[in-house]
C-alpha cells in the first residue's frame, strides 16, 4: 500500500498462523524489518524462513518468555517501534462447563501476555518518542456470548486497558489502538466454532449459523485486519489513539 513504513521495525506475537501471519506479510511487504513469537517451533521457524523475517519461540503465558522475547526481538532489529499484539486464544463451552482454569488460561495468555509486552517494549518508544502498538482483541469484548467468555471478558478488559493507557503514552508520541475482528477464517476460529457445536448439530450446521448472524455473509479475511493493522501504524493515521476498529461484517455497525 506504500504506506511510508519502509525502515520501520515490528515485533508481532502470534505471528505464525492467521491474523498475525497476515500482519507479519502486510508488514514485510511494506518493508518493515519483522520479527515473530509464536509457542510451535517448527510453525514458527517455517514461517520465518518464508518470510524472511526474525523469530522468537515462546510461550506468551510466562511471564519470563515475554522479556525475553522482547529484548531478543531489540537485539535483532535494533529497537521495536511497532508493536502487534496478536498472541492469545481461549476454549469455549456452556457456562456451567467452563472451569476456573479455563478463565485463568485465557486471562494469562492474552489479557496479561498483551499488557507484559506492551510494558516491555513501551520504555523504548518513550525514550525515542515514536511508537505504535496494536492490539488484536475481537468482537466478543463488544457482544459476547454465553458460551465464548473466557475470551470475551479478556477482549473486554483489553479494549478498557487500550483506552486507558492511550492518554499517557500519547504525551511521548506513542500511539495505541485495537482491531477487534468478528468471525475470521483461521484456524483458531474453526477451533473454537467446533468448541461450541450446540447439542445434535453438525460442524456444517454451526458453520451456517455463524454466517447467517454475518449481515455480509461472509467470513472475514485475516489480511483484510493486516491491511487496518498497517494503516493503523503508518503516519497516515498520525490522530488516532485509543480507539477500537471493529471488522466483523456488520455484525455491530461501528468505528
Amino acid at each position: 500500500m506504500d504506506l511510508g513504513l519502509a525502515g520501520k521495525t515490528a515485533l508481532i506475537t502470534g505471528g505464525s498462523a492467521g491474523i498475525g501471519l497476515a500482519c507479519a506479510k502486510m508488514l514485510a511487504g511494506e518493508g518493515v524489518a519483522v520479527a515473530i513469537a509464536a509457542r510451535d517451533p517448527a510453525r514458527l521457524a517455517a514461517t520465518a524462513a518464508s518470510l524472511r523475517v526474525h523469530f522468537v519461540t515462546a510461550d506468551l503465558s510466562k511471564a519470563e518468555d515475554v522479556l525475553r522475547t522482547a529484548h531478543e526481538a531489540e537485539q535483532a532489529l535494533g529497537r521495536i517501534d511497532i508493536l502487534i499484539n496478536c498472541a492469545g486464544s481461549a476454549m469455549g463451552g456452556p457456562f456451567l462447563e467452563v472451569a476456573d482454569a479455563a478463565y485463568l488460561d485465557a486471562w494469562n495468555l492474552k489479557l496479561l501476555g498483551y499488557i507484559r509486552m506492551t510494558r516491555a517494549v513501551v520504555p523504548g518508544m518513550i525514550a525515542r518518542r515514536d511508537g505504535r502498538i496494536v492490539n488484536i482483541v475481537g468482537g466478543a469484548g463488544r457482544y459476547p456470548n454465553a458460551s465464548f467468555l473466557t475470551g470475551s471478558t479478556s477482549n473486554a478488559a483489553l479494549l478498557n486497558f487500550t483506552r486507558g493507557l492511550s492518554k499517557e503514552l500519547a504525551s511521548y508520541n506513542v500511539r495505541i489502538n485495537a482491531i477487534s475482528p468478528g468471525s475470521t477464517e483461521t484456524e483458531r476460529s474453526e477451533r473454537q466454532l467446533k468448541s461450541r457445536i450446540a447439542p445434535g448439530q453438525t460442524l456444517e450446521e454451526a458453520r451456517a449459523a455463524r454466517l447467517a448472524q454475518i449481515p455480509l455473509q461472509r467470513m472475514t479475511q485475516p489480511e483484510e485486519i493486516a491491511s487496518m493493522a498497517a494503516l493503523i501504524v503508518s503516519d497516515r493515521m498520525a490522530s488516532m489513539t485509543g480507539a477500537e476498529v471493529l471488522i466483523d461484517g456488520g455484525v455491530m455497525p461501528s468505528v
